[in-house]
């Protein structure tokens, strides 16, 4: 069986079990199940753990077994023969669309391109809004302006990019709803409606 500790069982053997919190990384994930379940997508139904990052959960060890980079979301998914651990949100938005037969995922093609660009594209820029802008303009222990500026001006820049694409497409992939747009959404649409950080005057 799958090394999760009593600390992290599973209430229904036969489900997925998630385990995260509302962060925008943790979002993303919950959004993918709750459209999955909207779509009538049978088996889509998950359990739902909180790990609660600022007590250490994290480092644990039920939650290392599903996650060996101590990061949440992480996913266990128990409908099958066997458990199998999903981690980082980018893998576990592609696993549950593949699990569900292609579900917002395009099947081949410019707009299956177009979906897995930004997806990549958001996995890679996230880390100068959250970890970067985010840290120095929200929680560092001193204002540095340097770092505020420099990262405040990549976000920007990330924000101009989004701005100008979805001006020509009405969503990232084009016409489709795609896991990219549930990716992005959490991050930047936040952030621009001033939910994240405070900063969506700045």
């Amino acid at each position: 069986a799958f090394p999760i500790t009593k600390k992290w069982p599973a209430r229904h053997p036969d489900r997925i079990q998630l385990y995260s919190r509302p962060t925008p990384n943790g979002v993303k994930v919950t959004v993918m199940f709750e459209e999955l379940l909207a779509a009538g997508h049978k088996g889509a139904e998950y359990d739902a753990w909180l790990v609660r990052i600022n007590e250490g959960e994290q480092f644990g060890s039920g939650f290392v077994a599903a996650n060996p980079n101590s990061k949440i979301p992480a996913l266990v998914d128990r409908s099958g023969p066997a458990p199998v651990r999903v981690f980082e949100s980018g893998a576990i938005l592609l696993y549950l669309a593949e699990k569900f037969g292609g579900a917002f995922l395009p099947a081949d093609g410019a707009a299956r391109a177009q979906c897995l660009s930004w997806l990549f594209w958001q996995m890679g820029s996230a880390p100068f809004l959250g970890g970067g802008f985010g840290h120095f303009y929200a929680y560092a222990p001193s204002k540095i302006e340097y770092a505020i500026d420099r990262y405040a001006m990549e976000v920007k820049r990330q924000l101009d990019v989004l701005d100008r694409h979805l001006a020509e497409h009405l969503f990232l992939a084009g016409e489709q709803y795609t896991i990219a747009d549930m990716a992005v959404w959490p991050w930047y649409g936040t952030l621009v409606k001033g939910q994240l950080y405070g900063a969506g005057e700045f």
